[in-house]
């Protein structure tokens, strides 16, 4: 039933979405030089690596310029870049993921290699199940380029929220359901919009 849901979902809101994303191409193509999607490789289901698709928000080759996080001042953010990670516009190619089969509406936030390779005991029950575009971590952690501050973030990503993104991405792991999932996309929709805590839904650890 969660498959088939996600199918359903993600071609309804490609089918409607389709104007928005043409126009969100259009304009990263000619603000900024560089690919308009992004492709970065991720951690999936029983550790099949995978090809994560977002609307690029940075310079081309940004990883190669700096670390896996983005700090809230960060360089490597186009102005484009800024305004659709604000609105998490640059996550909507994700439903193309999501009917391929790799990614899943609800699910542990995919992460890449260089942590999940860290992933030791309960830990790797995290990569047991499809990765999603939102879960307890994307509540928790609504707003991460605040949340990192400014300057360099990586060590700080690494020692304070990637542990507790783990311990959120395995307490989706042993709670999920469909009625969960449910609960978890109701509350992703109201966060857009600046409200919490629709559902009365314990997004903490």
């Amino acid at each position: 039933m969660k498959r088939s849901f996600d199918l359903f979902v993600s071609a309804v809101f490609v089918t409607l979405l389709l104007p928005v994303l043409i126009v969100v191409a259009l304009l990263i193509k000619f603000t900024s030089p560089g690919k308009v999607i992004y492709r970065g490789v991720r951690a999936g289901k029983d550790t099949v690596n995978f090809e994560i698709y977002k609307f690029r928000t940075m310079v081309e080759n940004a990883e190669n310029l700096g670390g896996y996080s983005t700090s809230i001042n960060d360089a490597r953010l186009t102005k484009m870049g800024r305004f659709l990670r604000a609105y998490k516009i640059d996550e909507l190619p994700q439903f193309y993921n999501v009917i391929k089969g790799n990614m899943s509406l609800v699910g542990p936030r995919p992460q890449v290699l260089y942590y999940t390779n860290k992933y030791e005991g309960e830990m790797k029950l995290i990569l047991s199940v499809r990765p999603g575009i939102t879960d307890f971590s994307s509540l928790y952690f609504s707003d991460m380029d605040k949340t990192l501050g400014h300057g360099s973030v990586d060590e700080k990503y690494e020692a304070e929220i990637e542990p507790v993104k783990n311990l959120l991405r395995l307490k989706y792991v042993n709670e999920q359901s469909f009625f969960l999932d449910m609960r978890i996309l109701i509350e992703t929709a109201f966060s857009l919009i600046g409200i919490k805590n629709v559902t009365g839904l314990n997004v903490k650890p």
